[in-house]
């Protein structure tokens, strides 16, 4: 007679598994990305023509591959960048090198003084470090953030985040649009 072999009862190890994945699933930290969070204008209608823009009202920021700052063809700081859109954006002293002012009728915000055609024009090099992009984009809506606040605080005595009335939120968001234009990274450093 053949001796049997001692089987192991292994019915319960994909339980063990399961339960040990779903252990080291909760408990290990994940890496969260850095991020945009933007809306993608609707595509352009090729029929029509974009509208002419004058050198004034283009505020051209660019990022070289050593991850340095040229602000309207100067060498700037990160730390002075959002005061510098702000300036750009208001235009307080009507400069002739700053964006053409006008008086715009906005529903539930009455007539304002704003740019005319007022964009911000953001190039990179391929080299940049998507860190220093990221933290150019987050200065540059933060100047764009504070504007919109100020203007909402003077108009509704509440910041722009706290509104709830949507036209309200519009008419802000009308007066201060978030006119970022983005090139094609290129390779300027020779990487």
């Amino acid at each position: 007679m053949a001796r049997k072999i001692p089987q192991l009862n292994t019915g319960s190890m994909a339980d063990i598994s399961f339960l040990l994945l779903t252990f080291f699933l909760l408990t290990s930290s994940i890496n969260t990305d850095m991020g945009i969070t933007r809306r993608l204008p609707p595509p352009l209608d090729p029929s029509v023509k974009p509208p002419e823009i004058k050198q004034r009202n283009i505020f051209t920021v660019l990022i070289n591959q050593n991850n340095k700052l040229l602000v309207e063809n100067r060498p700037s700081d990160l730390s002075l960048l959002k005061t510098q859109t702000k300036e750009f954006l208001t235009n307080p002293g009507n400069h002739p090198d700053l964006p053409e002012m006008e008086t715009k009728s906005i529903p539930y915000l009455g007539d304002l003084y704003l740019p005319k055609n007022a964009v911000i024009s953001l190039k990179n090099d391929r080299g940049t470090s998507y860190e220093m992009y990221v933290q150019v984009q987050n200065e540059l809506t933060k100047a764009i953030n504070e504007l919109r606040d100020e203007l909402s605080m003077e108009k509704f005595g509440v910041k722009f985040g706290q509104l709830t009335n949507e036209d309200y939120i519009e008419a802000v968001k009308n007066a201060i649009p978030i006119t970022i234009s983005e090139a094609e990274p290129e390779n300027v450093g020779g990487k």
